[in-house]
């Protein structure tokens, strides 16, 4: 049981949530509980649908934000994230399961992938006090200043969402992710 209701139906949520959530039910066919758990704030719904709705419009690819999510969930410890993005990872990025276990480990099975995810388990680690040639290693795999800036803003949306799940006890209500140590 979560820490705060969730809302049990989209009828439920506050007034102001209810267009938001909607249009979450349209595009994934469903609402899952954390959106509707943050739903209880229409201004951080709005917030984080937008930022995420804006990134994913950004260069980089579906499956390297799913690795990114892999990663930082596994570093925050958040088990709603691991297995929403285990999920995510494997039906709709198509990531095999060696890459979610390498990402979920703060790697990737993917020469140019494995940039990108070690430099966000850097930031995590180092709460965002990286090293300047961290951006020079991720650079010389190939990524461009946008991208950059966008593996950034990946693990802050991470960051936040793993936090929100964490702290407000967010039912999981995707198949769970098992334990690495298992």
């Amino acid at each position: 049981m979560s820490n705060i209701p969730t809302p049990a139906t989209i009828e439920d949520a506050p007034q102001a949530s209810q267009e938001l959530l909607e249009a979450v039910k349209k595009k994934l066919g469903s609402v899952p509980n954390l959106f509707r758990i943050v739903s209880n704030s229409p201004a951080a719904l709005g917030g984080y649908l937008g930022l995420n709705g804006a990134l994913a419009q950004g260069k980089l690819d579906p499956a390297t934000r799913e690795r990114i999510a892999l990663a930082v969930a596994e570093i925050n410890g958040c088990d709603y994230c691991l297995a929403a993005h285990s999920y995510l990872g494997a039906n709709v990025a198509k990531l095999t399961s060696a890459e979610i276990l390498a990402n979920r480990k703060g790697g990737s099975t993917d020469a140019k992938a494995v940039a990108a995810v070690r430099f966000a388990v850097e930031i995590v680690e180092a709460r965002g006090q990286v090293q300047p040639d961290a951006i020079l290693k991720v650079i010389s795999a190939g990524y461009s200043n946008a991208e950059i800036v966008e593996i950034i803003a990946h693990v802050a949306l991470n960051t936040l969402t793993n936090y929100m799940n964490s702290v407000l006890g967010t039912e999981i209500d995707f198949p769970e992710a098992t334990s690495l140590a298992a």
